[in-house]
């Protein structure tokens, strides 16, 4: 029984119950705006393990369950954005791998995630391992994805985002992902060498914007993996923002066991453990990018 003047949603654990609810039983009250034009959003960091994949599941799910239709585009020969999103993933599956070829429409390789009617997902195979020795002799091998992302060839349905999840490389899977959107996300981890390779990612943004998508921006940017026990996280984050500025997301995502375990069922964390303080977090990161968007959107070079 609550307390005088204290309802059971204002202690933390009723508070993490009443956002569990939110996500589980969305309403119109928690749905977000829908863009104005479909906003394309390549996941890019060089750097392994600062949560490239895990925010590009994660805040797919969190603007699905907020009432927008999302697709996800496995960019990743490892495929764990797939598995995250319980898409099947074998060898001989329909996948981005076939798109970029130009073997089947991009409509004929999505899946749609058992978790949401409205999250979806071109998946990657271990065929696309070997797309990069393939793409160099293609005519226009830059312009593959984009071309294949192309209103006509997604079909009917209406996708508010596409989220691109890219290899930690900056080969041709990668340039196509930056041609092929409009904005970059770059989740950057508090920890030690946080800034490592991202001059070398901005570089290569640049040398995209100039020759290939003048469009291309970064638009934003999402501290993970953050542990606010250490200075070191606070040090790094205020590095992170007086770099780039109004890029950086308010929300940031703590260090979470739970975050780290939803791959492994198959589930984003905002299906393995919806009252989590990642998830929460994933959802307001969500929340804040769809608000951000449309100034974001007009060029923040």
């Amino acid at each position: 029984m609550p307390f005088d003047g204290i309802s059971a949603a204002d202690t933390p654990i009723g508070a993490a119950a009443h956002r569990a609810s939110q996500i589980l039983h969305p309403s119109a009250a928690t749905s977000l705006p829908r863009p104005s034009e479909r906003r394309i959003i390549t996941v890019a960091n060089q750097k392994g393990g600062v949560g490239k994949t895990t925010t590009t599941v994660n805040l797919a799910a969190a603007l699905a369950v907020q009432g927008l239709t999302v697709l996800v585009v496995d960019l990743d020969p490892q495929g764990n954005a797939s598995t995250a999103l319980g898409v099947p993933h074998y060898s001989g599956v329909a996948s981005s791998y076939e798109v970029l070829l130009g073997e089947v429409k991009a409509a004929d390789a999505v899946q749609q995630s058992p978790h949401s009617e409205r999250l979806f997902c071109i998946p990657a195979t271990i065929d696309l391992a070997g797309a990069e020795i393939e793409l160099v002799s293609m005519v226009a091998r830059e312009n593959r994805l984009k071309n294949a992302l192309t209103v006509a060839a997604l079909g009917d349905r209406d996708y508010d985002y596409i989220i691109i999840d890219c290899p930690p490389s900056l080969g041709l899977l990668t340039v196509n992902a930056l041609v092929a959107a409009k904005e970059v996300l770059i989740p950057i981890q508090c920890e030690y060498y946080a800034l490592e390779g991202v001059g070398q990612l901005l570089r290569n943004i640049e040398l995209v914007q100039s020759h290939l998508n003048p469009e291309l921006h970064v638009s934003t940017v999402l501290l993970t993996m953050y542990d606010g026990r250490t200075k070191l996280a606070d040090q790094v984050a205020a590095e992170v923002r007086s770099h780039f500025g109004d890029a950086v997301l308010r929300s940031v995502i703590p260090r979470s066991v739970k975050v780290s375990e939803a791959p492994g069922y198959g589930m984003t964390v905002l299906d393995y453990d919806p009252g989590s303080r990642g998830a929460m977090s994933y959802l307001d990161a969500g929340r804040e990018l769809a608000a951000r968007g449309h100034h974001k959107n007009q060029g923040n070079e």
